[in-house]
């Protein structure tokens, strides 16, 4: 696995990027937002990682996200599926959910997930799964110490992190859910796969590289589809309800 790729200069053209993270091998969440996407006028898609864990579609998603996503990394669930992070660091359905999709996912889909870098760089973007401090330790950035600590971690303007499942945007002063193209950013793009703001819609973010604007989408997709296929491939119940309620 790589620690770290660059991508892009200064003289590319402007775009309108998706960005999308925490898929959670959930194959209808996915297939939802990727058709949003496709009718606002994307120029590419990045995504932050943790394609796989805890839904019951890891190969369809992996395909996907190599077909689609430009720029990937990886997220502590593509890590632990691979061996590059000790699964005792993982809660019990997580756990469960990492020797499944080890059993299932095609060895080709295996050998890209350990290829996918911690951290990458597109021009005044940084994208990282977790946090830009210590990546390797996918520290959680529940708290506005946690954030802002952050910052002296990257150098670009902004900086889009998942692995919380939260939405959110703090700006370097400390504000909260006010994009302005003066500052910078950590960015929270919030989860595809799996919601945890009490919204079980799926998740994702738009940012014009030119405009220096971000906005946050949400799309609805089967919840009922996923769920089922979730028990009906053995993985823990409670992996399929908590999609309902976006927690």
């Amino acid at each position: 696995m790589k620690d770290l790729v660059t991508w892009g200069h200064p003289s590319n053209p402007a775009m309108r990027v998706a960005i999308i993270s925490d898929i959670h091998a959930n194959l209808p969440a996915l297939e939802a937002v990727l058709l949003k996407a496709d009718t606002l006028d994307i120029s590419t898609i990045w995504c932050l990682g943790d394609i796989v864990g805890y839904g019951p579609y890891p190969n369809e998603c992996v395909e996907l996200v190599r077909a689609r996503c430009s720029l990937v990394v990886s997220g502590n669930h593509d890590s632990g599926v691979v061996g590059g992070t000790p699964i005792d660091d993982f809660n019990e359905y997580g756990l469960q959910a990492i020797l499944w999709t080890r059993k299932n996912l095609l060895p080709e889909h295996l050998e890209y997930l350990r290829t996918l870098p911690l951290v990458a760089v597109h021009d005044s973007c940084t994208l990282v799964h977790a946090s830009p401090l210590d990546p390797p330790e996918w520290h959680y950035l529940h708290t506005m110490r946690a954030v802002l600590r952050n910052f002296q971690a990257f150098v670009t303007t902004q900086c889009f992190v998942g692995h919380t499942h939260v939405p959110l945007v703090v700006g370097e002063d400390g504000s909260i859910d006010d994009f302005t193209s003066s500052g910078r950013h950590i960015i929270n793009v919030g989860s595809v796969g799996q919601p945890r703001d009490g919204n079980p819609a799926s998740a994702f973010g738009i940012y014009d590289t030119d405009a220096m604007r971000y906005q946050l989408v949400r799309v609805p997709y089967a919840v009922d589809d996923v769920a089922k296929a979730i028990e009906h491939a053995g993985l823990p119940g409670h992996l399929a309800r908590r999609l309902y309620h976006g927690s």
